[in-house]
């Protein structure tokens, strides 16, 4: 199956698990208690005026009935009307879409970064006091919630030294450069222990490979070793790992950009919910799913590229 295939038939397989999901988010939304409408017409508001509200936002109707018109708007690109600001929600996220970018690509670089230094030291030296500190810090972190790793970062790098703006995200390219690192590093700090413990083990594997031990013979340069035949291999399951755990990186944001009041998509998911404002969540959730899985597609696709030995079937 040659790759244009093999991507065409990745994006049929979209197709169901977007209804699937489509069909959760919904439920699941509806299942949220309170009303919109008594939630924007205050909890004095009669109950009169509460039902007609209801009525116009079409609430009233059977949920059936409800998940077909979300269904028809959607294949009209329509993905909702928000409840609360009475704006499409394509408008609503299309305005924040920049902040949650930047927060999820400096993320993904960050732990990179983080990544690839820290697995190389511990694999080159196993079972050394470098190795155990390397994998203990991380296995420390991976336990602390993203938000008090983000309250922290905040007193220690923004408020008590100056260094980093509190929160936002800027004006211009430089401002949001700025604004981005310690969010971007609240979220790499959460998927980077996963990320080094995998590194580390496949670099481990592939250091006694015989090829290894044939190119040191030959008398390569151990630095020329490592990039060029080790860690080019090992990277391999890396990058799978990674790519599995791109939805836990995407679901981080919500929390992060709470924190650091970022003004991107998963801020405005929390405070849809917040404000049952379901077709702003609903229309949030299939996004960030299509995310999900358009990266989890890139990934395979990179796999492929990187590996000559992995066949696409």
């Amino acid at each position: 199956m040659d790759r244009l295939s093999y991507v065409g038939k990745r994006l049929l397989h979209l197709i169901p698990i977007l209804l699937g999901i489509s069909i959760l988010v919904f439920l699941l939304i509806h299942l949220i208690p309170g009303d919109p409408a008594r939630v924007l017409l205050g909890p004095h508001a009669p109950a009169k005026v509460v039902a007609a509200q209801d009525k116009a936002w079409g609430l009233d109707l059977p949920l059936p009935v409800q998940f077909v018109n979300f269904l028809g708007g959607l294949l009209h690109g329509n993905l909702g009307t928000s409840l609360t600001y009475q704006e499409p929600a394509v408008t609503l996220m299309a305005s924040r879409l920049a902040a949650t970018l930047w927060l999820l690509i400096s993320a993904s670089i960050l732990t990179v970064v983080i990544t690839l230094p820290l697995a190389v030291a511990a694999a080159m030296r196993p079972n050394s006091w470098i190795d155990h500190a390397i994998r203990l810090i991380p296995l420390v972190g991976l336990g602390m919630p993203a938000f008090w790793v983000g309250i922290i970062l905040l007193l220690v790098l923004a408020e008590s030294t100056g260094w980093f703006p509190v929160g936002g995200f800027g004006t211009d390219f430089l401002s949001h450069l700025h604004a981005i690192v310690l969010p971007a590093l609240t979220v790499a700090l959460g998927i980077a222990p996963i990320t080094v413990r995998s590194l580390r083990a496949a670099m481990l594997e592939v250091l006694q490979a015989d090829f290894v031990t044939t190119a040191r013979a030959k008398g390569l340069a151990e630095r020329r070793v490592i990039l060029a035949h080790v860690l080019r291999n090992a990277i391999i399951p890396a990058i799978t790992v990674f790519g599995l755990n791109i939805g836990w990186l995407v679901g981080n944001t919500l929390v992060v950009e709470k924190v650091f009041a970022l003004p991107g998509i998963g801020a405005l998911m929390l405070d849809s919910i917040l404000s049952s404002d379901f077709p702003v969540v609903q229309a949030i959730a299939l996004v960030f799913a299509v995310l999900v899985v358009v990266v989890s597609t890139s990934t395979d696709i990179l796999r492929s590229l990187v590996d000559p030995r992995v066949k696409l079937g």
